[in-house]
């Protein structure tokens, strides 16, 4: 398994700035793919609600840092 991290340190206005622009983008490019998820499934809504609460997190004027992860199994996706 291979483990990516990245981590955004929000110690300014510009830094909480760029925060929010990136988390809008991931939220609505969430938000576009999950109807597109199979009918009947929740799994788009439920990645949906996570970044929501991350999303409306930075929405409130603080320091802190975001950490991204990615964790590859090694297993191909199919098609």
């Amino acid at each position: 398994m291979s483990h990516y991290k990245a981590t955004f340190a929000i110690d300014s206005k510009s830094d909480l700035y760029a925060v929010q622009r990136m988390l809008e983008q991931v939220y609505d490019t969430v938000r576009e793919e999950s109807r597109h998820v199979e009918a009947g499934t929740d799994d788009g809504s439920k990645l949906l609600q996570e970044f929501n609460v991350l999303r409306d997190a930075v929405q409130r004027p603080s320091t802190g840092k975001l950490t991204i992860t990615y964790e590859r199994y090694g297993d191909e996706l199919g098609n």
